[in-house]
């Protein structure tokens, strides 16, 4: 797996997507966290593909501990939302 900064691969991105196409993994960073990744078109096809079905065993699961889940006071946040924090978990 190669990592680089997204400042560098603006200067070396059609060297960056050739390795990607030969099936290395390109993780970009900025400020040294990553934040994205460049992989062959084949490879996200393949993942692609499984997502459905690991989307559906975590609905599964969920779905299992539902009750305990509940009882505990966690949120399983359905996107990219946060929980409200404004709100006293305690109360």
């Amino acid at each position: 797996m190669c990592v680089t900064s997204i400042y560098e691969a603006r200067n070396n991105f059609s060297s960056l997507v050739k390795r990607a196409e030969e099936g290395e993994v390109v993780e970009l960073t900025r400020y040294d966290k990553p934040v994205a990744v460049i992989m062959s078109y084949g490879d996200y096809q393949v993942k692609k593909q499984s997502l459905p079905s690991l989307l559906d065993k975590l609905s599964a699961i969920k779905k299992e501990y539902a009750d305990v889940v509940d009882d505990v006071g966690f949120d399983f946040p359905t996107s990219r939302e946060y929980p409200d924090y404004s709100k006293d978990p305690w109360a």
